[in-house]
C-alpha cells in the first residue's frame, strides 16, 4: 500500500530552507558591498525612523529606515546599485543625518515595508527615547502591582500577534519595573527561553519568561534605543537611552554581553528623584550625623567613602554635594560614569585611556575649583593627586573599595600614598552597606532568645559610647508578608560608621598598622560600627535582625 505523500510539510521545509539561503546570501553580499547585515525579521522596525522617507520613495529605492538614534540613520538597503537609493543617501544627508547602510534580504525589506500600514496609528517619540504612558502605569498600580500581576499582563501582551507587540511587551516591562521601584532590569537568555528577573531592594526576583523569539525582538528593539550596533553580538557593548513619563525623564544605562545563548542584557535604571534624597534620610545615626554635617563644611580636607558596588556610596557623595553648593563655590567631579546630572556643578567623564581619572584629577586641579569629587580611587597615581589636592586647599570626596572604614588606610597605604600624609591630608573615612528595610504594616515583634541577646551584648561591648545602648534590649522585629507576593520589605535603609582624623589617630597611622588595629584605636570616639548601627535598628524595627545577619559580620559566640 503505498503511503500518503505530504505536501504541505514538505512545502513548509522547503519554503524554511530558501529563506535561510536567502538570508545567507544576504549575509554573503553584505560583505561584498562593505555593509552590515542586518536581519529585521528580529528587529522592531522604529516607526519614528520610517516616517522620515515617504513610501514610495522607499519602495522605489528598495531602501527603509529602520532606526534612529539622534541624527545617527539605519538604512536597510537591499540593492546598492539601485539608481534612486544614491539620490535618497543624499537627500537624508543633506537634512542633516549621518546614515549607516544595513544589506538586507527581500523578506527583511518587505518585513520593514509592510509597516507603513500602522505608522498613521502611532505617535512619534524622540529619538533614543522612549515613553512609558502614564495610563499603563495607572493601570498596573491599580491593579494592585505584584509580581503576579507583572507577568499576567506580560502574558497578555505576549499573545499579541499585531506589529506593535513589541512595544507594547517593552512598554508593560518599564512601567511594571518602576511601579515595583526595581533597580534593575535582567534579561537573560538560555536554551529554551529567556529569563525576565528584577532587582528590588537589593535581590534579584524572577518575573517572566520570554520565548526565544520575541525575546531576540525585545534584543533588536533595546539595541535601537540605547545606540548598540545590531549586527555585533560577539562582544560587549553599553548604551543608554532615556524614558519620558509626564514628570520626569529617567536615564537608563544598558550592558549587552554575549553568553552561550545570546545576549544578556541588564538595564540600570537611573532615576534623577534619587540624588534628590537629603542626607538626613539616608539612615545615618544622629550622632554620626551631627559630626559629618560639621566635616562636609571644611574648605580643605578629603572624605572617602567605602563599600561593595552598589552600596549606596555616590548617592552619599551626591546628598553632601547638594548640601553644601552655593554659588559662590566651584564644585567639579570627574566620574566613570556620570550616572546623574547636578545642576550647578561641573561634571567630567573618563574615558578610557584617553582621560583617566589621574588625568582628569591633575587637569581639575588647574580649574580653580573648591570642591572635587573623584568618583573612584582606584591606583597610586589618582590616590597621590587626590591627597595632594586635598593639602593645598581643596575638600576632595572619593570612594574606595574597602570591607569597612579602618580598611581606607591600608588599602591607600597599598596603592603607593605615604601613611604620614594621612594625618594632614584625610578627613574622614566612613563604610557603608544597604539592607532592606522593614515594611512598616508588614512587621511583627519577637522576644530575643537568648543566644541573639548574647550576640548583641558581644557587639554592644566594645562600644564606647555606652549612652547609645536602648536600655531594654528584649525583643525585635521580622518581616509579615500579607500575601505571597510581599516580602514584608520596602525600600533599603544604610548602615554607616565613621572614623575622623585627629593627632592621635595621625600618629598612630604613620607606621602603616593593619586595620583590625586601626578599628582598635578608634573605637575610643564613641561612634557605631555598622554591626552595631544595624543591631540598633533591628532593636528599633527599622529592618530584621537576619538582614543584618546578612548583610554585615556580627560575632557568634
Amino acid at each position: 500500500m503505498d503511503l500518503p505523500f505530504d505536501t504541505k510539510g514538505t512545502d513548509v521545509h522547503l519554503e524554511e530552507i530558501r529563506e535561510r539561503e536567502e538570508e545567507d546570501l544576504a549575509r554573503i553580499l553584505s560583505d561584498k558591498y562593505g555593509f552590515p547585515y542586518a536581519d529585521l525579521s528580529l528587529t522592531q522596525v522604529d516607526a519614528d525612523a520610517l516616517r522620515l522617507i515617504p513610501e514610495d520613495k522607499a519602495t522605489e529605492a528598495e531602501a527603509a529606515a529602520f532606526a534612529k538614534v539622534g541624527k545617527t540613520l539605519s538604512l536597510a538597503v537591499r540593492n546598492p546599485n539601485n539608481p534612486a537609493l544614491s539620490s535618497l543617501v543624499e537627500d537624508l544627508t543633506g537634512r542633516g543625518f549621518e546614515v549607516q547602510q544595513h544589506f538586507v534580504s527581500q523578506k527583511s525589506l518587505e518585513h520593514a515595508l509592510e509597516r507603513y500600514r500602522e505608522i498613521s496609528h502611532t505617535t512619534e517619540s524622540k529619538a533614543g527615547n522612549v515613553s512609558v504612558l502614564d495610563e499603563t502605569l495607572a493601570d498596573l498600580e491599580k491593579a494592585g502591582m505584584t509580581r503576579s500581576v507583572l507577568s499576567k499582563r506580560l502574558d497578555d501582551a505576549a499573545m499579541d500577534h499585531s506589529l506593535t507587540r513589541v512595544s507594547h511587551i517593552f512598554e508593560i516591562l518599564l512601567a511594571g519595573a518602576f511601579a515595583l521601584r526595581a533597580s534593575d532590569i535582567h534579561l537573560e537568555p538560555q536554551e529554551d527561553k529567556a529569563v525576565l528577573r528584577l532587582r528590588i531592594d537589593g535581590l534579584l526576583t524572577e518575573i517572566y519568561s520570554f520565548d526565544p523569539a520575541t525575546y531576540h525582538q525585545l534584543n533588536g528593539r533595546i539595541k535601537l534605543l540605547s545606540g548598540a550596533k545590531l549586527n555585533i553580538t560577539n562582544r560587549a557593548q553599553d548604551g543608554r537611552f532615556s524614558i519620558t513619563r509626564s514628570t520626569s525623564e529617567i536615564e537608563m544605562r544598558v550592558s549587552f554581553i554575549p553568553g552561550n545563548y545570546g545576549e544578556s542584557i541588564v538595564m540600570r535604571i537611573l532615576d534623577p528623584a534619587a540624588t534628590k534624597v537629603s542626607y538626613r534620610e539616608l539612615g545615618i545615626h544622629p550622632k554620626l550625623l551631627a559630626r559629618l554635617e560639621t566635616e562636609i563644611q571644611r574648605p580643605n580636607g578629603m572624605l572617602l567613602t567605602t563599600g561593595p558596588t552598589g552600596s549606596g556610596k555616590t548617592t552619599t557623595l551626591y546628598s553632601f554635594l547638594r548640601e553644601i553648593q552655593k554659588p559662590e563655590i566651584k564644585i567639579i567631579t570627574i566620574e566613570d560614569p556620570i550616572e546623574y546630572h547636578l545642576a550647578g556643578i561641573v561634571q567630567t567623564q573618563v574615558e578610557g585611556e584617553k582621560y583617566t581619572f589621574a588625568e582628569g584629577l591633575r587637569s581639575i586641579v588647574r580649574q580653580d575649583p573648591d570642591i572635587i569629587m573623584v568618583g573612584e580611587i582606584r591606583d597610586g597615581e589618582t590616590a597621590e593627586i587626590a591627597i595632594q589636592a586635598a593639602l593645598t586647599g581643596h575638600f576632595v570626596f572619593s570612594t574606595l573599595h574597602t570591607n569597612d572604614a579602618a580598611g581606607t588606610f591600608p588599602r591607600l597605604a597599598d596603592l603607593g600614598a605615604d601613611p604620614k600624609s594621612f594625618g594632614s591630608a584625610i578627613t574622614v573615612s566612613m563604610a557603608q552597606r544597604l539592607l532592606r528595610r522593614l515594611h512598616p504594616e508588614q512587621k511583627r515583634e519577637r522576644p530575643l532568645t537568648p543566644e541573639e541577646r548574647a550576640m548583641i551584648d558581644r557587639v554592644f561591648d566594645t562600644l564606647a559610647d555606652k549612652s547609645l545602648i536602648p536600655e531594654k534590649i528584649e525583643t525585635v522585629w521580622e518581616p509579615a508578608p500579607a500575601t505571597p507576593d510581599d516580602t514584608g520589605y520596602r525600600g533599603r535603609i544604610g548602615l554607616y560608621e565613621a572614623i575622623f582624623m585627629d593627632d592621635a589617630l595621625a600618629e598612630f597611622l604613620r607606621d602603616n598598622p593593619p586595620d583590625h588595629e586601626i578599628a582598635k584605636e578608634a573605637a575610643r570616639q564613641g561612634y557605631l560600627t555598622m554591626a552595631q548601627d544595624g543591631i540598633l535598628k533591628a532593636l528599633q524595627g527599622v529592618t530584621s535582625l537576619d538582614e543584618v545577619l546578612k548583610t554585615v559580620n556580627l560575632p557568634r559566640g
